[in-house]
C-alpha cells in the first residue's frame, strides 16, 4: 500500500483533531512529552487516564518521571496487560459487572481501555453498548463513581458557554447530547441516561478512530416524568417534572448556540434518544444551520438501508421490487422509511412521493390508511396510503403481502408464530429485521425467525442472539447496529470539515456499509459484515462521505485529499502506549 502523501495528511484531521503535541504523528518508537496543564509526573501521571501506563513504565520512564516507588518492580508490556484484564473481565458471572470494570479501566488507563475494546470488540460491544448499557442507564444513580462528560441542567441556564468552557479540552469535534428521555426502549431515565453518550463516544473511538479528547458526551437535565427515579434517593439528577414547551426550546437553544461558539462551526452535534416529537423538532430546526446527526433517526435509517441492499444478493431481486411492511412508526421507523423510498427513487429515477407506496407502516391503531390521515402527526401523513382500515399486524401482512416486515416499535415479541408463519407462506425468503432494543423488547428471536420460518428467513436484529441451530444447518444473524455506521459517519465528517449533513451522506454510508459483505458472510446467512473488521469497514465508510461531503461542496477541509480511503485510514486514533521523554 502506498504511503498517504504529505498534503493529503495536512488536509486530514489526525484522529479527529489537530495533533497539536504530535502524539500520534510520531512513530511509535519516538518519545512524546505527557503534557497535561504542566508536564505529568509522579503521582499525578499514574492518576491521569490519558497518559498512564501503569505496569508498563520503563525503567527509564520511572526514573525520568519520578516513579521510583509508587509501582510494584515489575515491567509488563501492554499486551501483558490487556491480556490479564481480559481474563478478570471474564470471570464476572453479570455483564453490569463487566461493564463497571470496563469503566473504572477507561478512568484510570485510557489507552489500554482501547486497546481492549479493539481487540475484543465483538465480545465487549454488547457490554459497552447496547444491550448491558441499558441496564447502566436504570443503575447509573447506584453505580456512579466520578463524572464523565457535561451535566447541563435548567440550574444552568444563562451560563451554558460557561459551563461549556469548564470542559478541559477545547478542540472538541464530536458532541453526543441527550436528554434522557427515550433512552433505549426503557423509556425516561432523566439524568441517568448519561450512560448513552459515553458508550456512543467510546465506540467513536474504538471503532471510527476519532481521539478521545476530541470527543464529549453531555446530559441535558430538564427532569424527568419517571416516578420511580423522582422517589429515588440515589437519583442524581433534577428531582421535577420535564420541562417542556418554551422552556425547554430555550435551553436547548442556548446549547446549540453555545456549542457553536465555543467550537466552532464544524462540531458534529449528535443528538441521541430524545422523545420522537423533540427529536424530529430538533433535526429540522438545526439541521440548516449547524452540523448534528439524529442516530435513532438517521443512523437507524442507514444501517437498515445496508442491510436491505445487501440483501438483495440473497433476495435474487432489487429493492425497487420490494414491498415494505414496518411495525412502529416513530422517529426510528419513519427515518428508515424516508431513506429507503430516497434510495429506490435514485434507483428507479422516480420521484419519492412515488417510491413511498411500496412502503406501508403499523402503529398502536393499525395499518396507517388514507382514512386516519386527519387525526395523524405530520411525519406519519406522507404514509397513508388508499386502503381499507386494518387493526393488526397480521391482517396487515395478509392484506398488503410484504416481502420485507421491519420492528422498531419496541414491542417484545409482537413478531408472533403466526406473523413469521404468514410472512414465510408469502415468501420463499422473508427478510425480516426485528429492531428493537434490549433484547426483551426485541420483536422477535433468532431462533423464533429461523424455526418458525422453517429456515427460510434472512433475519437480522437490533440486539445480539446466538448462532441458531435448525435441522442441522447453523444460522448466524447479524446484528443491525447503528455502530456500523455513526462511528465512521462521524470520522468522515471530521476529516471532511464538514459543514452540514445532507441526507445523500447517509445513503454514501448505507452503500459502503453493504459493499463490505463478504462471500463468506452470505454463506452463513448474514447481511452484514463481522465486526471484527469494524475499523477496516468504518475507515470505507468515511471515505464515501466525505466523498460525498466534497462533492456536494459541504467540505471545508480543503484541498481534497487525493486517496480518501488512506486519508481516512491515517486519521484513525491508535491506542498503543508511547515513550514518554
Amino acid at each position: 500500500m502506498e504511503s498517504v502523501k504529505n498534503s493529503d495528511l495536512k488536509s486530514s484531521v489526525n484522529g479527529g483533531v489537530v495533533d497539536v503535541y504530535g502524539e500520534d504523528s510520531a512513530t511509535i518508537e519516538h518519545s512524546i512529552t505527557p503534557w497535561s496543564l504542566s508536564v505529568s509526573s509522579g503521582y499525578s501521571l499514574l492518576r491521569d487516564p490519558r497518559y498512564n501506563k501503569g505496569l508498563a513504565f520503563s525503567e527509564k520512564e520511572r526514573d525520568t518521571h519520578y516513579l521510583r516507588g509508587l509501582l510494584p518492580p515489575a515491567v509488563v508490556d501492554q499486551n501483558l496487560q490487556e491480556k490479564r484484564l481480559i481474563n478478570n473481565i471474564r470471570q464476572y458471572q453479570y455483564p453490569l459487572q463487566k461493564y463497571m470494570a470496563l469503566t473504572e479501566l477507561q478512568e484510570r488507563n485510557e489507552r489500554l481501555f482501547y486497546k481492549l475494546l479493539i481487540d475484543h470488540v465483538e465480545e465487549l460491544l454488547p457490554i459497552v453498548y447496547t444491550p448491558t448499557v441499558g441496564e447502566a442507564c436504570q443503575k447509573y444513580g447506584s453505580i456512579f463513581r466520578r463524572p464523565q462528560g457535561l451535566f447541563i441542567s435548567l440550574k444552568e441556564r444563562g451560563k451554558i458557554l460557561d459551563v461549556l468552557k469548564n470542559w478541559p479540552e477545547r478542540n472538541i469535534q464530536v458532541i453526543v447530547v441527550t436528554d434522557g428521555e427515550r433512552i433505549l426502549g426503557l423509556g425516561d431515565l432523566g439524568c441517568q441516561g448519561m450512560g448513552i453518550p459515553v458508550g456512543k463516544l467510546a465506540l467513536y473511538t474504538a471503532l471510527g478512530g476519532v481521539r478521545p479528547s476530541a470527543c464529549l458526551p453531555v446530559t441535558i437535565d430538564v427532569g424527568t416524568n419517571n416516578e420511580k427515579l423522582l422517589n429515588d434517593e440515589f437519583y442524581i439528577g433534577l428531582k421535577q417534572k420535564r420541562a417542556t414547551g418554551q422552556e425547554y426550546r430555550d435551553l436547548l437553544h442556548e446549547f446549540m448556540s453555545a456549542v457553536k461558539q465555543n467550537y466552532g462551526e464544524n462540531v458534529l452535534i449528535q443528538f441521541e434518544d430524545f422523545a420522537n416529537h423533540n427529536a424530529f423538532q430538533l433535526l429540522a430546526k438545526y439541521r440548516d444551520t449547524h452540523l448534528v446527526f439524529n442516530d435513532d433517526i438517521q443512523g437507524t435509517a442507514a444501517v437498515v438501508l445496508a442491510g436491505l441492499v445487501s440483501a438483495q444478493k440473497l433476495t435474487n431481486s432489487p429493492l425497487a421490487e420490494h414491498t415494505f411492511l414496518f411495525l412502529g412508526a416513530g422517529e426510528a421507523g419513519t427515518g428508515i422509511v424516508e431513506l429507503i423510498a430516497l434510495y429506490i427513487s435514485k434507483q428507479m429515477n422516480a420521484s419519492v412521493e412515488e417510491s413511498r407506496k411500496k412502503i406501508w407502516l403499523v402503529d398502536s391503531k393499525g395499518l396507517i390508511v388514507n382514512s386516519r390521515k386527519e387525526s395523524l402527526q405530520a411525519f406519519k401523513k406522507p404514509w397513508a396510503h388508499e386502503h381499507e382500515p386494518v387493526n393488526d399486524l397480521l391482517g396487515a401482512i395478509k392484506a398488503i403481502k410484504p416481502n420485507v416486515l421491519i420492528g422498531s416499535a419496541g414491542i417484545g415479541r409482537s413478531f408472533t408464530k403466526e406473523v413469521i408463519e404468514a410472512m414465510s407462506s408469502i415468501n420463499e425468503r422473508p427478510l425480516i429485521m426485528a429492531l428493537s432494543n434490549p433484547t426483551t423488547q426485541s420483536e422477535c428471536t433468532a431462533e423464533e425467525a429461523y424455526t418458525w420460518s422453517k429456515g427460510r428467513a434472512i433475519f437480522a436484529s437490533g440486539s445480539p442472539f446466538d448462532p441458531v441451530e435448525y435441522e442441522e444447518s447453523v444460522f448466524v444473524s447479524t446484528q443491525a447496529n447503528n455502530a456500523y455506521i455513526f462511528p465512521g459517519f462521524g470520522l468522515g465528517l471530521v476529516i471532511s470539515g464538514a459543514i452540514r449533513v445532507h441526507d445523500d451522506m447517509l445513503l454514501a454510508a448505507a452503500e459502503a456499509l453493504a459493499g463490505q459483505v463478504s462471500k463468506e458472510n452470505y454463506e452463513k446467512g448474514m447481511i452484514y459484515p463481522s465486526f471484527s473488521s469494524i475499523r477496516k469497514i468504518s475507515a470505507h465508510i468515511a471515505a464515501n462521505v466525505a466523498t460525498k461531503a466534497y462533492e456536494l461542496g459541504l467540505a471545508g477541509r480543503l484541498p481534497r485529499p487525493k486517496e480518501i480511503v488512506k486519508c481516512a485510514e491515517s486519521s484513525v486514533y491508535s491506542p498503543t502506549y508511547r515513550i514518554y521523554r
